[in-house]
């Protein structure tokens, strides 16, 4: 292998595509036909949205874009950057405009925001009258969902592409330059499946670890499994991110919290994420619990989960995980009940096998004097007006559909309130219906 020069750019940069050819994955966007592809062969770049997981060539395609077009490059990073940045591409942007027309053409520029959803509304605000002008194109880069993230304004004035994570199979090709380029030894396919799916899609996250691995390892004929292990210690458990393993941990948390054992849920929690397990994904995870076994037993159990993601997203490792452990103690000792997740896929099961059936005419929208003249809302009975609030004997099911029972609520927590609640309501209905 040869000698490290640690003046040397990490691998993942070494390898980063010179061509649209070289790229490897988002053949969704990037084969013949598909939109990006049709965007490098307009000629004509276009504000976009690049929006998906780490290391799947957000900045490689920007950079390759303004290549192609032979535009200025300004990158900025929303994490480190602010206003003055933003003053200093439209300056730069600017004073490219005045080159071009003095040399007869005007030279395209491209400001590319990583991490974009970093900066606050005033921030991406400032880019709205100049894209609007076309001094540049704006190209943005994300792992948030933009339609919760992007202003409104910036996001109609771009395209959103998704890109998605790499397949194991295109990791295992970037592997192989990698190793290429470092004259590295070859690696067993034991030793490749684990760094595959340590990788976890993140080709950057793939060609750095290989190279400290390679940098490590010495004069060896193959680097197998256990040698990976020696090379990477902490970095790498003994955890199958993405296989049977890593199921069966989640669905033991899962079981821990359903199961009301606050210490064998935080023993679970602990060992995805010291296996390498994104906490963003268990935070995901923590939502789903407190929706299906928790619900309305106690709806504040939705509501501290939603807090606990939202505190990781802003605080991350290591102090964000304090914040799940609590929600995840908090689900576990939580009234249980599965009572509205039974009731959802009961009626999803329901309608599936059953016909379409009309909206009644009285629960019907009438905004219009047709709709009027048609019947619709006609003999509504508007709840607020009735006494207590309920419009007993009212049937809000379709005509002719009998009336049905999908959600019964447990005893336990809330859900005892809700229960007397609505077999005070029921026998209401009975007696309205009696006369």
């Amino acid at each position: 292998m040869k000698p490290a020069d640690a003046l040397e750019a990490p691998l993942a940069e070494r390898l980063r595509p010179r061509t649209l050819d070289e790229v490897i994955g988002q053949q969704h966007l990037l084969g013949p036909g598909k939109p990006l592809r049709a965007a490098f062969e307009s000629g004509q770049p276009h504000s976009m949205i690049l929006w998906g997981p780490p290391g799947v060539g957000k900045t490689t395609l920007a950079r390759l874009m303004a290549d192609a077009f032979d535009a200025l490059f300004i990158p900025i990073s929303a994490v480190l950057g602010g206003v003055k940045d933003i003053r200093d591409a439209v300056e730069q942007a600017q004073q490219a405009r005045h080159r071009g027309g003095l040399l007869g053409g005007a030279q395209r520029t491209i400001v590319f925001v990583d991490e974009v959803h970093r900066f606050n509304k005033a921030q991406q605000d400032a880019f709205l009258p100049h894209v609007e002008s076309g001094l540049f194109t704006f190209i943005g880069a994300t792992t948030e969902n933009p339609s919760f993230e992007v202003n409104s304004a910036l996001l109609s004035r771009a395209t959103v592409h998704v890109l998605q994570s790499l397949s194991d199979e295109d990791l295992r090709v970037m592997l192989e330059r990698g190793r290429k380029l470092l004259e590295a030894p070859p690696l067993s396919e034991a030793a490749t499946v684990r760094l595959i799916a340590y990788a976890d899609g993140d080709a950057r996250r793939l060609l750095n670890t290989f190279e400290n691995v390679a940098r490590m390892v010495g004069e060896v004929t193959e680097i197998d499994e256990p040698l990976l292990e020696r090379s990477l210690g902490e970095q790498l458990r003994r955890y199958d991110k993405g296989g049977e393993q890593f199921y069966d941990t989640i669905s033991a948390l899962h079981k821990s919290v359903r199961g009301s054992d606050p210490d064998a849920a935080l023993y679970w929690f602990v060992r995805m994420v010291d296996g390498g397990v994104d906490p963003r994904y268990i935070a995901r995870r923590m939502v789903r619990m407190a929706n299906e076994d928790i619900g309305l037993a106690d709806p504040r159990a939705l509501r501290l989960a939603l807090d606990a993601a939202e505190t990781y997203e802003r605080l991350g490792s290591p102090e964000g995980e304090l914040a799940l452990a609590q929600a995840i103690v908090y689900l576990a000792v939580a009234p249980k009940s599965n009572a509205v997740y039974a009731a959802y896929n009961a009626v999803r099961a329901f309608v599936k096998q059953d016909v379409t059936r009309p909206v009644p005419l009285r629960l019907r929208n009438a905004p219009t004097r047709l709709m009027k003249q048609l019947d619709y809302g006609k003999g509504y009975r508007y709840a607020h007006d009735e006494a207590g609030g309920f419009a007993a004997g009212e049937n809000y099911f379709p005509d002719g559909m009998a009336a049905q029972r999908f959600y019964e609520p447990v005893p336990r927590g809330l859900e005892i309130r809700i229960g007397e609640r609505l077999q005070e309501l029921r026998r209401l209905n009975e007696e309205s219906n009696k006369t």
